[in-house]
């Protein structure tokens, strides 16, 4: 029993160091799990610190790189002989939409929303050596000395078609009879119907006609339907002799006018607001009224007779440099007959008809039938790589012409304004096709058309957008 009892107790003395080193041993697991469990939740709540700094880190980034896309610098340019201040046209920059953010009227049922952008490019104007004073300028004797022949307009047509139009009703033989630069009689706009009919439309008054006749050099502008406010020549930019000497006439209808004497803007006792003799249009001849608008705009030899020289710009822009100048840089100086600024973006007819679509700025099937019709006839893509390419754009920028009133220069006015007429409005659409078919058909009578560039057009005006009109309720 004894040696049992010392045996039992022994056996018990061994079991309960076998029981703590065996506790022992469980409690160390247990310490290390809990050591790899605080490992693994330093190692998450660490990933979780280094995620969160590097998205603070990435959109710091973002933050500064998009900040310097929008405020990127501007290069600075020389100094001109007669300074525009185009320090003062780059801080407005950044308020410019260009003429494809225009909201036009839609036509035709396949009409959509316009789709938005994020980021639209800068486009800023460049420095240009204007003269010192219109005091030093002095035409060039032999500039006139230009192609000559003879043209007359068709002011009435017979009673051959049921309702008269402003347009006429050009038949296509007399189409591609009116580009030959030879003397002849044309579609020209005007045309009126037998006298039992009333008017084709842009009526004007007396007054006006005979203020408009004694015009030798013509600043002109239109606005239509409200579709503008009015945008007065800066006065201090415009010299006394182009004050004295210049007609700056704008053309607007009743609707116009109203909207205007609502504003405070009312015509005093010459019918003026500012420099701008405002000039009453009645009986519109198109229900479109930018298409009424290409009428002052491309038929300036007609409204104005006795004109020399003519500078048309959209209602969108501020004349910011003296008429006088303006002529002598883009015409006198290169012999030129015609000058207008290329596209600012696009230069191929191609990439205007897709961009026309996209945007719905007309009936798609009316811009295919009228680009189909100009391919047929030989219209093709504008290569830049071409040293023969006769221009340096086939898409211009036509919010802002200067003109000399050559027998050339009216004869592309007329036909530039009956495409219009048969086709669509979009007139960047046929620009080059015009150009191009004059140039092909009369190849010993040389177009002096001047392509300049965009930013020059931008250094002599200020951009502002269109008036938004109100969206007319639903029914």
């Amino acid at each position: 029993m004894g040696l049992d009892k010392h045996g039992d107790e022994m056996f018990v003395e061994r079991r309960g160091l076998i029981g703590a080193f065996m506790h022992s041993l469980r409690r160390g697991r247990d310490r290390l799990r809990a050591a790899r469990r605080g490992r693994r939740s330093y190692k998450q709540r660490f990933s979780r610190l280094a995620s969160l700094l590097a998205a603070i880190f990435l959109f710091c980034l973002v933050a500064v790189g998009l900040n310097m896309f929008l405020h990127g610098k501007t290069e600075g340019g020389t100094s001109s002989a007669h300074p525009v201040k185009v320090a003062d046209a780059v801080k407005e920059a950044d308020a410019v939409k260009e003429a494809n953010s225009v909201q036009e009227a839609n036509i035709g049922s396949d009409i959509g929303k316009k789709p938005t952008t994020k980021h639209r490019k800068q486009h800023l104007p460049c420095e240009i050596n204007l003269s010192d004073s219109v005091d030093d300028l002095v035409e060039p004797g032999s500039f006139m000395n230009f192609m000559q022949f003879s043209l007359h307009y068709i002011e009435m047509e017979e009673n051959n078609f049921s309702i008269p139009r402003f347009g006429g009703h050009q038949t296509l033989g007399e189409r591609e009879n009116s580009f030959h630069a030879i003397s002849q009689k044309l579609h020209c706009g005007f045309v009126k119907g037998p006298a039992r009919f009333p008017g084709t439309g842009f009526d004007l008054d007396e007054k006006d006609r005979i203020y408009m006749n004694s015009c030798k050099v013509v600043v002109s502008s239109c606005i239509f339907g409200s579709s503008d406010f009015l945008r007065r020549p800066t006065s201090k930019r415009i010299t006394e002799y182009s004050k004295k000497n210049v007609c700056f006439v704008m053309f607007v209808d009743e609707e116009t006018l109203s909207t205007l004497s609502s504003e405070g803007n009312i015509p005093d006792d010459r019918g003026n607001i500012g420099l701008w003799k405002i000039v009453v249009v009645k009986n519109l001849p198109y229900e479109d009224m930018r298409r009424t608008g290409k009428v002052p705009k491309f038929l300036s030899h007609r409204l104005f007779p006795s004109s020399r020289y003519s500078i048309w710009i959209d209602s969108k822009m501020r004349l910011n440099t003296d008429p006088m100048l303006i002529i002598e840089y883009f015409l006198w100086r290169s012999k030129s007959e015609y000058a207008i600024s290329n596209h600012y973006d696009r230069h191929c007819v191609w990439e205007e008809v897709l961009q026309n679509k996209r945007l719905n700025k007309y009936n798609h099937t009316a811009i295919d039938e009228q680009f189909l019709f100009y391919q047929s006839d030989g219209l093709t893509k504008f290569d830049p790589t071409d040293p023969n390419t006769p221009l340096p754009s086939y898409v211009p920028e036509g919010s802002f012409i200067v003109r000399a009133h050559t027998p050339m220069s009216n004869l592309f006015s007329c036909l530039w304004f009956n495409e219009v007429d048969r086709f669509t409005s979009r007139d960047q659409l046929s620009f080059a096709y015009t150009y191009l078919k004059l140039r092909r058909l009369n190849p010993d009578r040389h177009f002096y058309l001047r392509m300049f560039k965009d930013c020059e057009r931008r250094a002599i005006v200020k951009l502002f957008h269109h008036r938004e009109l109100p969206v007319p309720a639903s029914p």
